[in-house]
């Protein structure tokens, strides 16, 4: 108990690239998810299909592979020879990746509302967007909660896979510790780490979700 004790500040140290990553991910992937899921569902076969492509590509592929390939890859592709910094280069790879994902939760929950709620407010004289704005997507907020909890939750975890870049995140700090020390114990304050967060998280999505039912009764 006194070792588990001793290396968890190191370990917790790490939680500054976690959460950084966790956060950033989330707050630039969610709007870009919502762009292109109308986009996704937009008349227009030019945009629509490049962003299917887009969705496919990014759903079709390892995060790792993604991750790898915009922090080595990029350099060496001709005109773009774009050379990122490991952090940097690990929100791009996440943002594009999860904005996939986001998307087609947020297309699913648009799709799920009623065709008559769209011919309602053009019947009142709203806008595309403003019909999106007002009336579609705060139907849709309620809808998509549990698979955006899962994928929140998904993406905590995922945070992991910087270590790769050699960014000092919770588990890399608690692997260095095990092959310094000989000791698989910073796995477990890693754990208790991770779990502590999916808490959080599995916490504020219920409340949510239970603020949002209110409007079923």
């Amino acid at each position: 108990m006194d070792y588990l004790i001793s290396i968890t500040p190191s370990i917790a140290s790490g939680l500054k690239i976690t959460l950084a990553v966790f956060i950033l991910t989330l707050i630039l992937s969610l709007p870009l998810g919502i762009m292109l899921s109308l986009a996704r569902l937009s008349k227009f076969m030019p945009l629509n299909k490049t962003v299917g492509a887009y969705i496919y590509l990014m759903r079709g592929t390892p995060l790792m592979l993604q991750i790898l390939f915009i922090y080595y890859g990029l350099p060496f592709i001709p005109v773009i020879g774009v050379e990122l910094p490991a952090f940097p280069a690990a929100i791009t790879a996440f943002v594009l990746n999860y904005a996939a994902y986001f998307a087609e939760i947020f297309r699913g929950g648009i799709q799920s509302v009623p065709r008559g709620q769209y011919e309602a407010s053009q019947i009142l004289g709203f806008s595309y967007t403003k019909t999106m704005r007002y009336i579609i997507l705060p139907q849709v907020i309620k809808r998509i909660l549990p698979p955006v909890s899962n994928e929140t939750i998904t993406l905590l975890k995922d945070t992991s896979l910087v270590y790769i870049l050699a960014m000092n995140d919770v588990l890399r700090l608690a692997r260095s510790a095990v092959q310094r020390d000989f000791n698989t114990g910073a796995f477990i304050v890693a754990a208790i780490f991770y779990l502590a967060m999916t808490w959080v998280l599995t916490h504020l999505f219920a409340r949510l979700e239970k603020y949002y039912a209110r409007y079923d009764e």
